[in-house]
């Protein structure tokens, strides 16, 4: 699909989309379910359940409103599921600690609860790449499904209690991502070799493996290193937020599709003391507010996404691009290597990834023979 077919695309798009999110809006706005209001009140009433507070350090600035956004309607729906008496408010990166430290704070016990990507902490133990992506790994949907109904979220659990002493929930989801901004064009696989990079997660260890330099830098740090040459290259999530970041400012080519985030996703993390403290009704409302912020970021940016797109391409003297199969291919096969090099020496690892990949492979076959076909057919007829 060329720029002016999806421009078309877009503009019929937009308004449906607008009154989708009107509609969404006015839903929003409408009295709780009488159970609801009932279960509110008898919290508010209970005068056995103490009145807490807590701030959420998040790895995102403020612009970034959909994503720090899943940190906020958490924290907002915790504090309105319990009518105030668990007041949680979220701060943006460098507030309470710096944007990849959150996990750490957590650990520690300095913040008792965190919202961030769970793989940017590889560093720290590789089988955190499970709670956000693998590379060419699960989609949105599928990451949703090995984690509420394929047993990963209770492995990721048992393994964050073990190894940080920290418990994790699904809380927020971008769906899959671009591949990021360039200022180097991509032909083949060694155009990687040298091509300084942003990019985390195992994402980054299999560029490593293609020859780039890697960088991580947090949010706010990413538009001055491309404006500046300091990196060639960026990937981050996809139009809505790329954006507003002002990358279509500094980059000349826009890649597509991000193998390395096919549907990551944020994390809630909760020192497990702290939790553990906490009434069990906490507990479970803490729970499904993570659930719903995991819900409505994936909708929000699958809305957003598509006028953004069509700003990006009015606006800015961008090409976008598919990367080539080559480059796939090779980054395919370096993520194969990378994956089974980490398991031959971490059991964690290890333990995770073989019921992973029995999940993976059944989801993709049943998607890719029935939903992809469609998928294909729609985009092809369009």
């Amino acid at each position: 699909m060329d720029r002016r077919e999806f421009l078309n695309l877009a503009g019929k798009g937009v308004v449906g989309g607008a009154t989708a999110l009107g509609m969404a809006a006015c839903a929003s706005g409408a009295p709780a379910a009488p159970e609801a209001e009932e279960l509110v009140e008898e919290v508010k009433q209970d005068s056995a359940l103490p009145e807490i507070s807590w701030e959420v350090a998040t790895s995102w600035p403020l612009s970034l409103d959909t994503i720090f956004g899943g940190a906020e309607t958490f924290a907002q729906r915790v504090s309105a599921m319990t009518g105030g008496k668990f007041n949680i408010v979220a701060r943006a990166a460098g507030e309470l600690v710096g944007g990849l430290e959150v996990l750490n704070a957590v650990e520690e016990g300095s913040v008792p609860v965190g919202h961030t990507a769970s793989y940017y902490y590889v560093g720290k133990a590789s089988s955190t790449a499970f709670g956000t992506a693998v590379p060419f790994g699960l989609t949105a949907r599928q990451q949703n499904a090995w984690l509420y109904q394929g047993g990963g979220l209770e492995l990721m659990q048992e393994f964050y209690k073990d190894r940080f002493g920290v418990i994790q929930f699904p809380a927020g989801n971008t769906g899959a991502q671009m591949g990021g901004w360039f200022n180097k064009e991509i032909n083949s696989a060694s155009d990687l070799e040298g091509l300084k990079m942003r990019i985390p997660g195992l994402g980054g260890q299999v560029m490593d493996k293609l020859g780039a330099t890697v960088q991580v830098l947090p949010g706010g740090e990413i538009f001055q290193a491309l404006q500046t040459g300091a990196i060639d290259a960026t990937e981050w999530v996809g139009p809505y937020d790329d954006l507003t970041m002002g990358f279509h400012k500094v980059a000349k080519f826009y890649y597509y599709p991000g193998w390395w985030e096919p549907g990551p996703s944020l994390e809630v993390q909760i020192n497990l003391d702290a939790y553990n403290e906490l009434p069990e009704v906490y507990q479970e409302i803490i729970k499904t507010a993570a659930y719903e912020a995991n819900s409505t970021m994936l909708a929000k940016y699958d809305a957003k996404n598509i006028p953004a797109l069509a700003t990006i391409l009015e606006e800015a003297d961008v090409e976008m691009r598919p990367f080539p199969k080559e480059v796939m291919d090779a980054s395919k096969a370096a993520s194969d290597e990378l994956l089974d090099e980490i398991a031959a020496d971490d059991t964690d690892f290890n333990s995770i990834l073989k019921e992973w990949r029995t999940f993976k492979d059944g989801i993709q076959a049943w998607h890719g023979l029935n939903e992809a076909n469609y998928l294909n057919y729609i985009g092809g007829s369009s």
